[in-house]
């Protein structure tokens, strides 16, 4: 049994047809690969053939690049009787480059593969260093994995190597040398000595066996090598925008009415086939036709806050398109005809299309006023003040107190800002994660040893831990108005936190979705009323921040709990018997102090 394994091993059969079988254009080429144990030994690499010396490069099954090759080397010529040296790129004055270059460091350093920096600035591509995979990002944002790196292979997308190939004049070369060996020899496996070379179109190889000599536990072997050429593509479908061809603009038919009979009315959002201000295509709908979408559409970027952003009345997607958007309803998303097509990628419109839904009702007062009357109008969406409330209060904080109240969520954590909003739908995954974001930004970021700072060693005695106790007893302290309130809601918010998003449901998220009223309302309704608390609570504390005066706090340190504490609650004398400070008295003394 072993004898016939090895003879069939020894053809090589089955590596030749692999090697022969030819990729689609979506598939990864293999351009390195080492694969070896005690009866084999197989690899890959690859060179870039410029085409006028592909018979050349055919006439002969050696490589044309060797490993360690396509680095800078010289060349010495004896030209008129003098030699002269030449600096060459690649070290080859043939013209051929490589595209997987070895970085060898004698043991120093670990070796690795390194993809040609002219093929990865080419297809503009992002190094994802911790996978080791460099994806490509086309116009609508989408990624595109081309290339991977791992121990012993190099994979790229055979489209992004022949578009490469187009605009370089070159073919690709994958080179290939596989050995075999068995414990028998050659007369016991019934097989000939000697070799054979053959040609099929691109592709030469040229198949060897022989015994081994020596005391080698081997007996024979046979070894497969050669190349197989890859071709360019055209150059007008390289890609590259001086010799390609412009592609074909495509655009999707929206939902922009019903007829009489409930039927539904579409038309293309293609710009140039909607009427404007200036008479064109009098008898279509006008660019600014509403068009309507479920909530859910939005869902898919608030999901990748890493590379969209939603924003009051503006969806981006980094720096490649950005779109207006009527975002000011609880049930629904608006845009214009005319804008679908053109700011959405022809990707994106159809995601629209497929929560496209027949108007009801108006676009937002708001939205409206802000596109057509130019008025500068604020949202009456709690999401949407939230965040700007946010920003707000983060900018007071550093004017007036050297220091932030709510510490700035770090890197790992922003997308709980990014992606907070009243959820599409009544689903409980999204109440529990949106509740979770909720009290990372307002609880696990307040500024605990600030707040710590603000109180007396007296004062800090009896305490508790944690952010929610620091800021109940500075405001204590002070006697300012309204702190009750909110101190609730900031336990009743932590306290939901933890019964449902951090824990199993029990009878303590029965208990607090009583205060919240879970039961009786839709979930995405409840979380609305939460953010309403929520802004009330960034407005509280963006009052007090207002209040203060940073000139004052750069003394000592005894000065200086007393002077931080003064600028965020005031320390305006409001005649109350009790000590506490009147919000509306507090703002018309400083505004009137000079």
């Amino acid at each position: 049994m072993r004898i016939s394994s090895d003879r069939a091993r020894l053809s090589q059969k089955k590596t030749l047809e692999e090697l022969r079988r030819e990729s689609k254009a979506t598939e990864m080429e293999t351009v390195y690969w080492s694969d070896r144990d005690g009866h084999f030994h197989r690899s890959i690499y690859c060179a870039l053939i410029p085409s006028d010396q592909i018979e050349r490069a055919l006439s002969k099954p050696s490589w044309d690049l060797s490993h360690g090759g396509g680095v800078p080397g010289t060349s010495e010529r004896l030209i008129d009787g003098e030699w002269k040296v030449e600096y060459l790129r690649y070290g080859d004055d043939r013209g051929i480059e490589p595209l997987v270059i070895d970085r060898e460091f004698n043991g120093i350093r670990e070796d690795y593969k390194e993809i040609s920096e002219e093929f990865r600035l080419f297809h503009n591509l992002y190094h994802d260093k911790n996978s080791d995979e460099y994806l490509k990002i086309d116009d609508a944002g989408n990624e595109t994995k081309v290339a991977v790196v791992k121990p012993g292979l190099v994979q790229i997308r055979l489209k992004e190597i022949r578009q490469f190939l187009a605009v370089k004049e070159m073919h690709l070369s994958i080179q290939f040398d596989c050995v075999e060996r068995s414990a028998h020899c050659l007369e016991e496996l019934a097989i000939e000595k000697g070799g054979v070379e053959q040609r099929d179109g691109l592709m030469l190889w040229r198949l060897y066996h022989d015994d081994f000599g020596g005391s080698s536990s081997h007996r024979a072997f046979s070894r497969l090598w050669g190349k197989r050429l890859v071709v360019p593509l055209p150059k007008s479908k390289s890609g590259f925008r001086e010799f390609g061809e412009k592609p074909e603009e495509k655009h999707v038919e929206f939902v922009i009415d019903v007829d009489e009979n409930g039927e539904e009315i579409t038309h293309t959002c293609d710009p140039d086939a909607l009427e404007n201000f200036f008479g064109t295509n009098p008898d279509a709908p006008d660019y600014l036709t509403p068009v309507h979408f479920r909530k859910q559409v939005l869902d898919k970027y608030y999901q990748e806050p890493g590379k969209y952003s939603v924003e009051d009345s503006l969806l981006r997607c980094g720096r490649l398109w950005i779109m207006d958007l009527d975002s000011h309803h609880a049930e629904k998303v608006c845009a214009w005809l005319g804008d679908l097509g053109q700011d959405l990628p022809y990707s994106e419109q159809l995601h629209w299309r497929s929560f496209n839904v027949p108007p009801e009702g108006r676009m937002s007062e708001v939205y409206l006023r802000r596109q057509l009357q130019v008025q500068a109008m604020e949202s009456d969406q709690p999401d949407l003040l939230f965040k700007e409330r946010y920003d707000d209060l983060k900018t007071l904080s550093i004017e007036h107190l050297g220091w932030q109240l709510l510490q700035p969520l770090r890197s790992g954590d922003q997308h709980h800002l990014q992606s907070l909003r009243i959820p599409a739908a009544n689903e409980q995954r999204d109440f529990d994660e949106l509740v979770l974001s909720l009290t990372k930004i307002l609880i696990d970021s307040l500024h605990v040893k600030r707040l710590n700072s603000l109180l007396s060693e007296e004062q800090q005695e009896g305490v508790g831990e944690g952010g929610i106790a620091r800021l109940e007893a500075v405001l204590t302290s002070r006697n300012v108005e309204d702190a009750d309130k909110h101190i609730a809601f900031l336990r009743n918010l932590q306290s939901l936190r933890s019964s449902s998003s951090a824990h199993r449901k029990g009878k303590k998220y029965k208990k607090i979705a009583k205060q919240f009223n879970i039961d009786d309302q839709k979930l995405r309704d409840v979380f609305a009323g939460i953010l309403w608390q929520a802004l009330d609570f960034l407005n509280f504390l963006t009052l007090l921040v207002r209040g203060g005066r940073a000139e004052n706090a750069e003394q000592n340190r005894s000065e200086e709990m007393y002077a931080i504490l003064d600028e965020m609650v005031g320390f305006v004398d409001s005649g109350a018997t009790d000590g506490s400070v009147n919000h509306d008295d507090l703002i018309y003394e400083l505004r009137t102090k000079p």
